[in-house]
């Protein structure tokens, strides 16, 4: 089995921290590496990761991203683990057009459980794949912006950056 290629790129924002397989993004987020990694699969984790050259392809949609192309993660590939709701709940998040928000509420709904709103909001906590797939999106219903894993600074700064608030 091929390794997994993790690397570091510089954002506005802090270092962005990936995790690839080939040209499938397993991970992603402003943390560390090893924070990533135990995000992956069982299978995943056992997999021997590298630095390696070839995960650079994914740098220049990021660079693309931070510098203004907003729409450039749109046709990233991805792969995390998770329930099947927080599957439906991530492919809904990818569906939000860049600019708009939704709230947890719409969210639920969105996965195909308008109950579940409680979680609606595990599925954006356990999201391995942030910013691309953009839990970031997602706000209180009373339109606060809620929580966000790497903190309300950097949500903030990547709804400004999408034309999302001012």
């Amino acid at each position: 089995m091929k390794p997994l290629a993790q690397l570091k790129v510089a954002t506005p924002i802090g270092s962005l921290y990936l995790i690839t397989d080939e040209h499938v993004l397993l991970a992603a987020g402003f943390s560390s590496f090893s924070a990533l990694r135990q995000k992956l699969s069982n299978t995943d984790q056992t997999r021997k990761v590298t630095t390696d050259s070839k995960g650079r392809w994914i740098t220049a949609l990021i660079d693309d991203y931070f510098d203004g192309d907003i729409n450039a993660f749109n046709t990233l590939e991805v792969r995390q683990p998770g329930s099947a709701f927080s599957q439906r709940a991530w492919r809904a998040m990818r569906k939000i057009p860049v600019g708009k928000v939704i709230s947890y509420a719409d969210l639920a709904m969105r996965a195909g459980s308008p109950a579940a709103v409680r979680a609606a909001g595990s599925a954006c906590g356990r999201n391995a794949i942030a910013p691309i797939i953009p839990c970031h999106r997602i706000i209180r219903s009373d339109g606060s912006l809620g929580n966000y894993g790497y903190g309300i600074g950097k949500k903030s700064w990547l709804l400004r950056h999408e034309g999302v608030i001012e």
